[in-house]
């Protein structure tokens, strides 16, 4: 099964080796019938601590690195 891969920002690169990345959806709402902005924060490794806030940076899902580690970011070549 493909891994899932997300694009987001880079909002927090405080910790070491880990960035926080949020992640913004769109969808329609079944009531309003209006589109609807949703994000959501992930926890991804940055084992080089290459990334800095504000970069927009694309993350995948990995095995769990730690309690809230299970993404990581995929390199700009790939």
């Amino acid at each position: 099964m493909p891994r899932r891969i997300l694009q987001g920002v880079v909002v927090s690169d405080k910790r070491d080796k880990t960035i926080a990345v949020r992640v913004e959806r769109r969808f329609s709402d079944p009531v309003m019938k209006k589109t609807v902005r949703r994000s959501k924060r992930y926890h991804a490794h940055d084992g080089e601590n290459r990334c800095k806030v504000g970069d927009v940076v694309r993350i995948r899902e990995c095995p769990p690195i730690s309690k809230s580690k299970s993404w990581e970011v995929v390199p700009a070549d790939e």
